[in-house]
């Protein structure tokens, strides 16, 4: 019987094959729906003309890249500890699944739009191929995460962690009391003697700690059960709320003022070029700053110029979210580094 790791393994390998051919079949069939709608002759020779290439093509990826370098991956494990920083297997799902089926997105309204099927642009776009597009390449990213997580018993970590560092700070003010009445007998001697210096527990007394609300703590009972915190589920929920903010940029771009325009290419081009963060792994120390660059500080001008142009098609919640994260980044990080903004507040 095969065990749970060969198992976890193969389910793993054909989810993610399954997110990565699937979404590139499902648009270019769309496209090919479009394409043979605007023939006048009833016949379907371009519409499976189309279908065949797109299959050929998930095919010829797949098997020329998608599988050696899968196999490369696993047969030699030095060579993916050599990798830092970034992860293939995003990087390919980036470049040879989304990028095709934003383009043939695209395309699908560019079809439509030269033949002159008003009637079909008066509704807004299929939400189905982008939508799949990106749940298809979240999907990637959360078995990518959890492939170091087992799926079946309980997660210790977070408990193991939190006694471990509450025991470590008691340990800490014990060594402080210590040190502090140490200091303070030391003193008491100085000042006997004469000694004219400040007291050493004054002067190495540690800095007030910041006033804020206490979090509670619940031991027993209904209330411990819902406090539960596992790292495999906040997997999938940060997962998908990272991404909220380009699936809404997306979606603006469904809208028939949009995709009658030429805002249709910025909207996509940039929504394409936030997606690379997905490329790069979920702890690495430039993740936030290519945040800013490639996804917030783009986000602004797109959305700005939106609602200048056609309104408030998008929402202003997100234009707020958007200055106000680029802001705070570049504040907290860069102007407090100043001594006009560097005074320490109490």
């Amino acid at each position: 019987m095969a065990s749970g790791r060969i198992i976890k393994l193969v389910v793993f390998e054909l989810l993610e094959l399954a997110a990565f051919s699937i979404p590139t079949l499902v648009t270019m069939e769309q496209f090919a729906a479009a394409y043979q709608s605007t023939r006048t002759i009833y016949e379907k020779t371009h519409y499976w003309l189309i279908v065949s290439c797109s299959i050929a093509y998930v095919a010829s990826v797949c098997l020329l890249i998608w599988v050696p370098i899968k196999v490369l991956l696993y047969k030699k494990p030095h060579l993916f500890r050599k990798i830092k920083g970034w992860r293939p297997v995003m990087m390919m799902c980036v470049v040879l699944t989304t990028l095709p089926s934003f383009s043939f997105s695209i395309a699908m309204t560019e079809v439509l739009k030269n033949v002159g099927f008003t009637t079909v642009l008066l509704d807004p776009l299929p939400d189905l191929p982008v939508s799949l597009v990106l749940t298809s390449l979240i999907v990637v990213d959360i078995i990518e995460k959890l492939r170091t997580y087992p799926l079946r018993g309980k997660q210790k970590s977070n408990e193991d962690s939190y006694i471990h560092t509450t025991t470590l700070q008691q340990i800490t003010v014990m060594d402080q009391g210590r040190e502090n009445e140490g200091n303070a007998a030391t003193s008491q001697s100085a000042n006997r003697t004469g000694a004219s210096r400040p007291p050493v527990a004054m002067t190495q007394s540690p800095a007030p700690e910041l006033a804020g609300s206490q979090e509670p703590s619940f031991h027993s009972g209904i209330l411990r059960m819902m406090s539960q915190q596992d790292v495999r589920a906040e997997i999938f929920l940060w997962s998908f709320l990272l991404w909220s903010d380009t699936v809404e940029m997306v979606r603006v771009a469904g809208h028939p003022k949009v995709y009658k325009s030429g805002w249709v290419y910025p909207v996509y081009i940039f929504s394409f070029i936030s997606l690379l963060r997905i490329i790069f792994t979920p702890k690495n120390p430039l993740l936030n700053s290519l945040g800013i660059l490639l996804q917030d500080l783009p986000f602004i001008c797109v959305r700005l110029s939106l609602i200048i142009a056609l309104g408030t098609i998008t929402p202003v919640l997100g234009l707020c979210k958007n200055v106000l994260v680029t802001l705070s980044y570049v504040y907290f990080n860069y102007l407090t580094r100043y001594r006009v903004f560097s005074t320490f507040e109490v």
